[in-house]
């Protein structure tokens, strides 16, 4: 938490004028036994009601007043507290954008919305509590020591053994529960990351008929939080019955050594009831005390985690900041042996090359898992090659910045994403001032308009999250109009026509072709059909470049390329020939 204290520095002023405010309100509590003390043996033993008014509204001056600051201290603790988890929030959300895909692998996306937003919740109670509390409870605790002592000095030796038998107890029970409040912070990532993949795989499951699995999952990660959260939960409910006996016991030796003093004339009854309240005022701020203590060992492991984002440091960073001028006689994209390969596994590219002109058309066609995704995403830096480089319109990516970067280069992934919003907020993603003419071009190129414009709102028509209101080949059709109305110089389809029959794909492709000329077009495909018509067609197995031509040149000197035809059942009679 200490390493967090740089989102504090706007709230200095609240963490002065709160514990101020909390401390004057304690010392009033401190002073109300006295009263009561002062209206038994004077205004109850003497009958002398008005003695008893005036003293009564005194106490209930003293409450309201109390009262007053502790309002006053309730609001500057919010204040700090929302406002601090306020920046952490932008903070972290800042920084976990500027990760690379290496980073957000790693950490994982259920993990990063648990810090988010619990630990940042986490982080906001002990804020608050640290404004109110932090000062207060030890502060009675002294407080209402020294006043027993100011009273009797001998009674007060009980409070001297009392008060440090009820932190004894709250340390041996703390000291056994805090393993437990961090092993739940834990589990409830777990608990999350299933929840998500069940939300977001759904109609998996229901396909797959594997609801009843599904929900064992779920139900065994949930039993094991809360197993933890009742082992918790079952050790720290010891402290209220526990800290209660040792303060009977207390208060039951202060009546008994009280009451002789009483007889012997060295006490009185109404400073008996003083004592009595002193003990019950410590009893209160001890457990005041273990509350904090389990609000502040669960902030330590928030604080952990959010501080591990922190500390993870970009893979891929911007080295420039200042535009480049793009050679336009130089190729779009050219590769100089390059490789690549992930954090604890094999090389997923070994050694490829390749020269792409401007306005030319890449086919990239491999089997599964040898190297397609991960190639073209060299080229907007979404990875940084291990070995060789990447160079757009003859500058090395890296010396871009992102920003300039990926305008010139646009993607279409895998995973057709759309957010929750309009159509034409989606198709604007990338350009914010696409004006209606560019929103129409880019839905007729990607071949959207045929239906969108049988929907009654047409652009205007509603996204839910994901996009779950469409199909997949809509979904599609979409994220491909999206990246167009960008106006990319490279535009890489990641085979995100997977969902679109033939006709559709054909008809794509062509409107590409036609309406994009002097663009650069990457298409990842596992259909020969999709890129058999392409300037030039890279294969990739295993992560090498096995082939680099046409299809026709292709067919004659790459075996892989050939057996992927015949699979595919196309022109069986060119490959043999």
């Amino acid at each position: 938490m200490f390493r967090l204290r740089r989102f504090l520095k706007k709230y200095i002023l609240q963490f002065v004028i709160g514990p101020i405010c909390k401390l004057i309100e304690a010392i009033f509590e401190l002073f109300i036994p006295l009263i009561t003390a002062d209206i038994i043996d004077t205004g109850v033993k003497n009958h002398d009601a008005g003695y008893v008014m005036t003293h009564g509204g005194l106490m209930l001056l003293l409450g309201v007043l109390g009262l007053c600051f502790a309002l006053v201290c309730q609001k500057v603790a919010s204040i700090a507290s929302q406002g601090f988890g306020t920046q952490v929030r932008k903070a972290l959300f800042r920084h976990i954008n500027s990760l690379s895909h290496t980073e957000l692998d790693k950490l994982g996306t259920p993990s990063l919305i648990t810090r988010l937003t619990y630990d940042v919740n986490q982080l906001q109670l002990s804020v608050a509590m640290s404004i109110r509390l932090v000062t207060r409870a030890p502060f009675l605790v002294v407080g209402a020591l020294i006043m027993a002592m100011s009273i009797n000095m001998e009674l007060s030796v009980i409070f001297l053994v009392a008060s440090p038998l009820i932190a004894m107890v709250l340390f041996l029970i703390m000291n056994r529960s805090v393993p437990f409040f961090k092993k739940q912070q834990k589990t409830l990532d777990t608990v999350s990351l299933i929840s998500g993949e069940n939300l977001s795989g759904n109609r998996v499951i229901r396909a797959f008929g594997r609801e009843k699995s599904e929900q064992e999952r779920f139900n065994a990660a949930n039993s094991s939080l809360a197993d933890t959260a009742l082992t918790a939960g079952r050790i720290s409910a010891l402290l209220n019955p526990l800290t209660y006996v040792i303060v009977q016991a207390a208060i039951i030796a202060i009546i008994w050594f009280g009451s002789n003093m009483v007889y012997d004339g060295e006490l009185t009854p109404g400073q008996i009831i003083a004592l009595v309240n002193y003990m019950t005022q410590i009893l209160l701020a001890m457990i005041v005390v273990s509350n904090l203590v389990v609000i502040f060992t669960r902030t330590a492991a928030s604080a952990a985690r959010v501080n591990e984002v922190f500390d993870t440091k970009p893979s891929v960073v911007e080295t420039n900041t200042e535009p480049l001028v793009p050679d336009e006689a130089a190729p779009a994209v050219e590769f100089d042996h390059v490789s690549f390969s992930y954090p604890d596994s094999g090389d997923a590219l070994k050694d490829i090359s390749f020269t792409l002109k401007r306005g030319e058309t890449l086919g990239i066609i491999g089997g599964t898992g040898s190297g397609k995704s991960t190639l073209i995403n060299l080229i907007p830096r979404f990875y940084d090659p291990t070995e060789g480089s990447v160079r757009v319109f003859g500058a090395n990516a890296a010396d871009y910045p992102f920003s300039q970067l990926r305008k010139l280069v646009g993607t279409v992934p895998q995973t057709a994403s759309l957010f929750s919003g309009t159509i034409r907020d989606n198709i604007c993603l990338g350009n914010r001032g696409a004006d209606d003419e560019t929103v129409a071009r880019a839905l007729r190129i990607s071949q959207s308009a045929e239906f969108v414009e049988k929907l009654p709102d047409k652009v205007e028509t509603a996204v839910s999250a994901g996009g779950k209101n469409f199909s997949g080949g809509q979904r599609q059709r979409l994220t491909i109009a999206r990246a167009i109305a960008a106006n990319p110089s490279v535009l890489i389809l990641d085979d995100s026509a997977s969902a679109l029959d033939y006709a559709t794909d054909a008809k794509l492709r062509r409107a590409l072709k036609e309406e994009t000329q002097g663009t650069t077009l990457i298409i990842v495909s596992q259909r020969i059909a999709s890129v058999r018509y392409a300037d030039k067609i890279l294969v990739l197995e295993h992560g090498e470049a096995v082939g680099f031509g046409t299809h026709e040149e292709l067919l004659e000197s790459c075996p892989v390329y050939s057996e992927i035809c015949m699979s595919q059942g196309v022109s069986a009679q060119e490959v043999r020939a």
